[in-house]
Parts: structure tokens; sequence; C-alpha cells
């Protein structure tokens, strides 16, 4: 039996991953505001739940329609830009269209969709 039918893991552990991923990636930007994920808002971990939902369903989608799908949820939840992340003012910075994010930013996208096909072979 291989480790895909064994079913090792499941969405909420590859977006555990991809959080954790993105979190050190902010870190090695110099950006230490990034909490663990037992430690960070349910908001956050369910926004990456469904991040990781939206790139197996999409698995041939680029980076940028991942960042679009996450427009799009923090549209619905009354998000809009901010020039600093404030949860109770529901203001983002990168809440503006994927060319407009800096390389960085686009960057996260790539990570978080190259953690997702890397782990999807291991859900049951």
């Amino acid at each position: 039996m291989n480790a895909s039918q064994k079913g090792l893991i499941d969405i909420f552990d590859i977006a555990k991953v991809c959080h954790e991923a993105n979190r050190a990636l902010c870190a090695g930007l110099g950006d230490l505001s990034q909490k663990v994920w037992e430690d960070s808002p349910q908001w956050q971990r369910d926004s990456a739940v469904n991040g990781v939902r939206f790139n197996l369903d999409n698995p041939d989608a680029p980076a940028s329609a991942s960042h679009d799908s996450w427009l799009e949820e923090k549209r619905l939840a009354g998000w809009k830009f901010g020039p600093v992340k404030d949860a109770e003012k529901k203001e983002h910075p990168c809440y503006v269209p994927y060319e407009e994010l800096p390389k960085e930013q686009q960057t996260k996208d790539h990570l978080f969709k190259a953690t997702v096909a890397a782990l999807a072979p291991l859900l049951p």
C-alpha cells in the first residue's frame, strides 16, 4: 500500500504546511508578523484551507488565479486595500490585482501552489 492509499494527510495538513512555508518566506524577507499555524486566527486558517481546495480543484491554473480566488474570498468577506494588514479594519496591502503585487508577494502564490502540488499525492 502506498502513501496515497493510506491517506497520511488531509487538506488541513496541507493548509498548515502552506501556511508555515509562507511564514518562513515572510521571515526570510524580514516580515516577522506571521504567527505559527496554531496561533493564527481562524479566518486565516480557513483562507489557507480555501486556497488548498482551489489549487486541488484547479491544478493547471496559474499562480495568479490562486491570488484571484483569494481576492474574491476577501471581497466577499468585506476586505479592502489598506497599506498595512489590519484584520479588524479588514484591510490588506495585497488586495490588488496579481500584476500589481510586488515580486515577493507573487512568490507566495507560486510557493503555495507548488506546496499543494507536492503534497496532493499523499491525500487519500
